[in-house]
C-alpha cells in the first residue's frame, strides 16, 4: 500500500475548554491537490498549525510522508504559506531575498547561498512570473504579487508537502490564475498540496479532492462528492450555487 503524503488520524485539539477539532481523520496521497473547506471557526487554521507541528493535539497523530511534524519540518518535507504574512512592508528587502529565505534550511550556518540555492530561487521566480520583479522591494508589489512571492518562497524550499492558507485572499484575477497554474505544476511534480479556501466555486477547477471541515470531517472525496447542496447547507448554510462562502 502506498504511503500517504498527509495522514491525519483521530486528531482532537482544544484551547482550554473550547473544542477546536474532534477526531479528525483523513489522508491525502502524493501528487494531489486537496482543498480544505469550512466556515470561519471550523478549525481549518487549527488543523494547519497541527499538521506543521505548531500545535500538539490532545489525541491523535499526524504523519507527513511517514514523519511526525517536527521531524518533517527539520527535514524540509513540509512547507507552509500562511494567509497573512507578518511583514514590515517598508523594510528594504527585495523579492529575491524573500524567496531565498526558503533555502535557509539547505544552507550552512553562514547562510551563504550556493549555486543550487540560486538556481532554485530563479526557478521559483520564473514559475510564479516574478523574474522581472526579483530586485523590487517587496512592499512595492501589489497584493497578488506579494502572495506569489511567498508561494515562490515555498517552491524554493523544495518541500514535498505544502500547506497554503487562503492563497487567493486579496489577490487579483491574474495572480489567482497564475497561482492555480503554479499549484498544478507542483502537483504534476509529485508534490502534495493542502489548500484552505473560501472560494467554493474554484475548488472543482483546481482541486483533485476536498475535505469539508466543521470541527470534524463532514466529508472527504472528489469535489463533486463533497460539494453537495445538503453538505454545504449543513456546513455553511448555503446552497451549491452560492460560490464564495463567508
Amino acid at each position: 500500500m502506498t504511503e500517504a503524503a498527509v495522514a491525519v488520524d483521530g486528531v482532537t485539539v482544544r484551547y482550554g475548554d473550547v473544542l477546536a477539532l474532534e477526531d479528525v481523520a483523513f489522508s491525502v496521497p502524493a501528487g494531489r491537490i486537496c482543498g480544505l473547506l469550512g466556515t470561519n471557526g471550523s478549525g481549518k487554521s487549527t488543523l494547519f498549525r497541527t499538521v506543521i507541528g505548531m500545535l500538539t493535539p490532545e489525541r491523535g497523530t499526524v504523519r507527513l510522508h511517514g514523519h511526525p511534524p517536527a521531524r518533517a519540518r527539520a527535514r524540509g518535507v513540509v512547507g507552509y504559506v500562511p494567509q497573512a504574512e507578518q511583514v514590515d512592508w517598508a523594510f528594504p528587502v527585495r523579492v529575491v531575498d524573500v524567496v531565498m529565505m526558503g533555502r535557509y534550511g539547505h544552507m550552512g550556518p553562514t547562510r551563504r547561498p550556493r549555486a543550487a540555492d540560486r538556481a532554485a530561487v530563479a526557478d521559483a521566480l520564473e514559475r510564479t512570473g516574478l523574474t522581472d520583479l526579483a530586485h523590487r522591494q517587496i512592499g512595492a508589489l501589489s497584493g497578488g504579487q506579494r502572495k506569489r512571492a511567498f508561494v515562490a518562497r515555498g517552491i524554493a524550499q523544495g518541500a514535498r508537502v505544502f500547506l497554503l492558507d487562503e492563497p487567493f485572499a486579496g489577490v487579483d484575477k491574474g495572480s489567482e490564475a497564475t497561482i492555480v497554474e503554479v499549484l498544478r505544476g507542483m502537483r504534476d511534480d509529485g508534490r502534495t498540496l493542502l489548500v484552505s479556501t473560501h472560494d467554493l466555486a474554484s475548488v472543482p477547477d483546481f482541486c483533485d479532492e476536498a475535505v469539508l471541515l466543521q470541527q470534524r470531517v463532514v466529508a472527504h472525496g472528489r469535489p463533486e462528492e463533497v460539494l453537495t447542496p445538503q453538505r454545504l447547507l449543513a456546513a455553511f448554510g448555503v446552497g451549491a450555487g452560492t460560490g464564495r462562502a463567508v
